[in-house]
């Protein structure tokens, strides 16, 4: 049955179930709130129960670009999660401004934008058009415990 168009609706609707919320890694916040905007810290993929990393390897060569982009998606999950766990709904959210991915690349390897289609799509689906946001996918060496990919976010929130 389909519900009236809000994010946490549309969560319902797509069958999706946030994961708990990431433990951090360092020395900072989850998530930095300054006026309307909601800063969400890099999320590195966790496996499903936020025990332990999803996946470690660069893409092109141990991670496909499907692969690279379901975990992606992971990023955004995790962020959503911790984004209601400071609004007490996604419904809060007015839009999407920003996302950055890093991809950990083997050399030659270019296909970054699809791999973080992961995440955008994700976003947009929750949140329509108002998941449309201006992005940044890049290229590195290295990401901390050797994951393929770490997703950061700013939403603009009521």
């Amino acid at each position: 049955m389909a519900h009236e168009s809000t994010p946490e609706h549309r969560l319902l609707d797509l069958g999706i179930e946030l994961p708990p919320l990431p433990p951090p890694a360092g020395l900072y916040a989850p998530c930095a709130r300054s006026g309307s905007q909601l800063y969400i810290s890099g999320q590195v993929p966790r496996t499903p129960d936020g025990a332990g990393l999803a996946a470690t390897g660069k893409l092109g060569h141990d991670v496909t670009v499907e692969e690279g982009a379901a975990l992606a998606r992971q990023c955004a999950l995790q962020a959503l999660a911790v984004a209601r766990a400071e609004l007490g709904s996604l419904d809060r959210v007015v839009r999407v401004v920003r996302v950055a991915g890093y991809v950990a690349s083997a050399p030659g390897f270019t296909g970054h934008p699809a791999v973080v289609n992961g995440a955008s799509q994700l976003l947009l689906d929750v949140f329509g058009e108002a998941g449309r946001h201006a992005r940044i996918a890049i290229g590195v060496a290295e990401l901390p415990g050797g994951v393929p990919v770490e997703v950061e976010f700013l939403f603009e929130v009521a």
